[in-house]
């Protein structure tokens, strides 16, 4: 059976109307019902027609997350089963509640109040690049003061962050051929998010994590790791440690992967795999009908 591994995207995948196909999936109700009395508003209701809000981190994790954990549990009612997962960023999140680290409730608790914590920062910003010397780069932040590489999703496409003049200053001293500040509220997966990340560690604390049913690869360290201790350890690190997304695919063909699922909104995370491991088989997930397409080798 070709070896597979699920993929979850994170925050920036969002887009208006996500989810719309749930609602005539019975085995979702019961989870949309449940996220609406945690979170106290809708989450279908939020994708149809609040795309403002939509993009506003308060938002979009739990939205997001609550979306793909309903796709994964609706693959896994078809015979479909993982050989590895990974989440980008807030993916994460799914990829533990799909390997049944922790419940579903338990999860949204976690992203709801991570949401909180990310969105209340407001002393950084976070810039996208595309098109640069990777080397000049990586001088440039080791030669500047609160400014990290926050995303390294592949070898043409990274996210730096740090406080505004941090990451000007990167910008204004290398060669890019584009850069995009982001529409976040703060210099996420940065030293700048200590704070957040220290009040969120308590929550953190507070939730039983059982041992993965799946080996997971974390965005800190990007190897396949299933014992309960290590994957907490790993998510305590998240906020303010860099998502390795990178990594992460190029570890994909050394676990012998052949084929990637992506389940949620968007293509982001196959765009970047496919740049990074060109032969490996890819597949998207964003609704429930699209499962009827989806090879018959990655179902038992």
């Amino acid at each position: 059976m070709t070896k597979t591994a699920w993929v979850f995207p994170g925050q920036g995948s969002q887009a208006k109307g996500m989810g719309v196909e749930l609602i005539n999936l019975s085995s979702a109700s019961e989870k949309l019902e449940q996220a609406e009395d945690i979170l106290g508003w809708s989450v279908l209701d939020i994708c149809q027609n609040h795309e403002e809000k939509l993009s506003h981190t308060l938002y979009t994790q739990p939205c997001l997350y609550v979306i793909e954990s309903i796709l994964a549990d609706f693959l896994l009612e078809q015979g479909y089963v993982p050989n590895l997962l990974a989440g980008h960023s807030l993916g994460e999140y799914v990829a533990l509640y799909t390997a049944r680290v922790f419940s579903f409730e338990a999860g949204l608790r976690l992203v709801k109040r991570r949401a909180e914590l990310m969105d209340s920062a407001s002393d950084g910003m976070m810039a996208a690049l595309i098109g640069f010397n990777r080397e000049q780069l990586d001088t440039q932040i080791q030669q500047t003061s609160d400014v990290v590489l926050a995303n390294d999703n592949s070898c043409a496409q990274v996210v730096i962050s740090g406080t505004p003049e941090a990451v000007k200053q990167v910008l204004s001293q290398i060669k890019v051929r584009r850069a995009t500040p982001l529409n976040v509220s703060g210099a996420f997966h940065s030293p700048l998010m200590a704070k957040a990340a220290t009040e969120f560690e308590t929550v953190l604390e507070s939730v039983p994590f059982a041992d993965a049913q799946v080996p997971i690869l974390s965005n800190v360290e990007p190897f396949p790791a299933a014992e309960a201790s290590v994957l907490k350890h790993r998510l305590q690190r998240q906020m303010t440690g860099s998502v390795r997304w990178r990594e992460i695919c190029l570890q994909l063909p050394v676990e012998g992967i052949e084929r990637v699922v992506e389940i949620g909104p968007g293509k982001v995370l196959t765009g970047l795999i496919k740049r990074t491991c060109k032969d490996l088989l890819l597949e998207n997930i964003s609704s429930p009908d699209q499962v009827k397409t989806l090879s018959l080798a990655t179902a038992n």
